[in-house]
């Protein structure tokens, strides 16, 4: 392949995968995903971050295209995760002088995933790294995005970051490696899942990297994941930043789950009456097809969630539950949220889902509505009535 300088002695080397189905055996990656890795050439010469060790070979490939046999003097760990690591042991193999750089939380995980624990330099928070030639690296440790070692490089000369996980997003590079190379456009959802999935979890943390980095005047973000970004800056981090804090556009998400399509009948009488009153922006989910990452995604997008579930063996339908798990586990602080279920002989759906909005704090924008056996246009009226009272928040009617 033909190797991007991204900045004067700044190159990319990273892979694209375009064979692995799942991430962290999850998450269906349906347009792959890249890992990425970056060499820092100097007088003495960097690597930042490696790939997954199966890729490792065509990573080797990348770095001679560049050095030739010039060896590598440091290797940057800013984030410990084996896709990004696992190739730590081979490279060491290749180039047994190479000094492995990383703070004390990194040094240690990398004993305890690969047994080596000698020919480290640990850093600190502002430490760094001077490879000559008027290329000196910043460390910033931003632990918790979404590890406890994670840090960042900063080269303040080129105003570049490598930032690791951040501002990463799932999709492999369709031959351009930075924005202005790609269409974006396609990357935007897949940022918004890759969040959604992975970095959910730790909106603070996320906040407290954005207000340490934020007063770097950075001119290239070079992720782990996804393209490398100079033209969209404002927008990654403005995306980023909104997720972080779950500030979700204006929107609704209708999951359920349905047996024999009473329950469903009741999600879609919902979604024909928000859009009756003016709701455009609706996403309807059947939770027993539904890709989990994308209604995450949609449930981090959007600031409305709607969700429906039969009584199935005393509990919640179990995709149901799953997705009320899922949002729980990620500590989204609120959503507009109303929630209606469906029962034969036993209720206890309604009665979880009430369940749930207290163990996360949440206030639901109105009372459940509970169905007993088969739908009716009677049914219909209290589902009407859900939406109306819905569309009404939405809309900033009550």
């Amino acid at each position: 392949m033909a190797i991007t300088e991204i900045r004067p002695g700044i190159h990319y080397v990273g892979v694209n995968d375009r064979t692995t189905t799942r991430f962290e055996g999850l998450w269906p990656l349906p347009i792959g995903v890249s890992y990425n890795s970056y060499l820092v050439v100097g007088e003495q010469v960097a690597l930042i971050d490696t790939v997954e060790e199966s890729f490792g070979s065509r990573l080797f490939e990348n770095i001679r295209e560049v050095i030739g046999d010039r060896k590598i003097d440091y290797l940057v760990v800013n984030h410990m995760e084996p896709d990004h690591s696992s190739s730590i042991a081979a490279l060491r193999l290749r180039y047994p002088d190479l000094k492995i750089v990383g703070n004390a939380k990194t040094l240690q995980m990398i004993g305890g995933y690969y047994g080596i624990d000698a020919g480290t330099l640990e850093v600190k928070e502002g430490d760094t790294l001077d490879l000559g030639a008027g290329k000196l690296l910043t460390f910033h440790l931003i632990p918790m995005v979404h590890w406890p070692e994670t840090m960042v490089t900063w080269y303040a000369a080129e105003g570049v970051i490598f930032s690791g996980d951040a501002f990463g997003t799932f999709g492999a590079l369709d031959g351009g490696i930075t924005d202005s190379e790609v269409e974006v456009d396609r990357y935007w959802d897949e940022m918004r899942r890759y969040y959604a999935c992975i970095v959910g979890k730790y909106g603070a943390p996320v906040q407290k990297a954005l207000q340490k980095v934020g007063g770097l005047e950075i001119r290239t973000i070079c992720p782990t994941h996804g393209p490398v970004w100079q033209e969209r800056i404002g927008e990654v981090v403005a995306l980023y930043d909104r997720m972080s804090r779950y500030e979700g556009e204006p929107g609704a998400v209708i999951a359920y789950g349905s047996m024999y399509g009473n329950t469903e009948q009741m999600a879609e009488r919902i979604a024909r009456e928000l859009a009756e009153q003016g709701i455009r922006q609706i996403r309807v989910y059947n939770l027993s097809y539904a890709d989990p990452s994308v209604v995450l995604r949609d449930v981090f997008r959007y600031d409305t969630l709607i969700v429906g579930s039969p009584t199935y063996n005393g509990e919640l339908f179990p995709p149901v539950e799953q997705l009320l798990r899922r949002i729980e586990a990620r500590c989204i602080p609120q959503r507009r949220f109303a929630y209606f279920g469906s029962f034969t002989w036993a209720g206890a759906a309604v009665r979880r889902m009430k369940e749930f909005t207290e163990r996360v704090k949440w206030e639901p924008v109105c009372p459940p509505v509970e169905m007993k056996q088969g739908y009716s246009t009677a049914n219909g009226e209290p589902c009407r009535q859900l939406a109306e009272a819905v569309a009404a928040a939405m809309n900033g009617n009550v």
